[in-house]
């Protein structure tokens, strides 16, 4: 059996630098106790070896509330303005670990606010990520994630609008979103904000689930970019698998492939991926 391993699988360089200033935190105790605000990335294994540590995970500004002074670290996927300045205000050191892509946004946001801009943020509502984006938002804004809302659209107050993305979503919905969106006739200014890690994953896990007879996408059931990468692998082979790690693999359902390919999302450790190369090819 082929086995085809991603180049692009596992951390991010964001997610990979949130992770290590969240380590880095955990050996100065002078600095107090250490929380995140939210799991600092979407992935078990890592949240749970960081609470070992002594790391809390926040869920709201008002968990804060009675608890020790210290350190509350930012995960890459950001926070509103409003999140930032209440930790702030409330006597808590801030180590801000959101991704460089994702705090552009926010300078894009809140610099197309001035210029008198709408805002529309392609994405899923529902994630932190756009959560904290529309938080920077200077004027309305409204979150599009399929063609049936962007077919209903229409203008929220202004006649100019800025499009962005969040960063982790497909490249070619975003297009044919923004496509529905232009022929409306507004004075539009579309940022392409997917990030350039998230683009060349997203076409490695195309181009090798277009060849082979099976596909292995690994990741947290959480993560909203792993959940992309299995759309798109299995849009180009049916025989696609999700998991989390090793144990949620059946291998014996491999014993006929020829070939299997191997990605994973942005939040998967090394290890993770590391034991399912390794398993999977061993073992046939």
């Amino acid at each position: 059996m082929e086995v085809i391993l991603a180049k692009s699988a596992g951390f991010c360089p964001g997610v990979q630098r949130a992770v290590n200033m969240v380590y880095e935190q955990t050996e100065i105790p002078e600095r107090g106790p250490v929380y995140t605000y939210g799991p600092i990335i979407h992935n078990d294994e890592v949240v749970r070896d960081l609470e070992s540590r002594g790391v809390r995970v926040i869920h709201s500004v008002d968990e804060l509330a009675g608890l020790p002074k210290g350190t509350v670290i930012i995960r890459s996927h950001g926070v509103s303005r409003e999140v930032y300045e209440k930790i702030e205000s409330g006597g808590f050191d801030i180590v801000d670990a959101t991704c460089p892509f994702v705090k552009r946004i926010h300078n894009i946001v809140e610099e197309q606010g001035k210029e008198g801009r709408d805002i529309i943020i392609i994405g899923n509502p529902d994630h932190p990520e756009v959560q904290g984006i529309r938080g920077w938002c200077r004027t309305p804004s409204v979150v599009i994630e399929n063609v049936d809302e962007a077919v209903r659209f229409s203008r929220i107050n202004a006649e100019k609008l800025c499009i962005i993305s969040q960063t982790t979503f497909n490249y070619n919905k975003f297009k044919e979103l923004v496509e529905i969106i232009s022929k409306k006739g507004y004075d539009i200014n579309c940022v392409n904000s997917i990030c350039n890690a998230t683009a060349v994953r997203q076409q490695e896990a195309r181009d090798i689930a277009s060849k082979v007879d099976a596909m292995i996408v690994i990741g947290d059931k959480s993560s909203s970019n792993t959940q992309k990468l299995y759309e798109i692998s299995q849009k180009e082979c049916g025989n696609t698998y999700y998991i989390q790690t090793l144990v949620d693999l059946d291998l014996t359902a491999f014993e006929s492939i020829r070939n299997v390919g191997i990605t994973a999302g942005a939040s998967t450790p090394n290890h993770i991926i590391e034991e399912v190369h390794t398993n999977v090819r061993i073992k046939f």
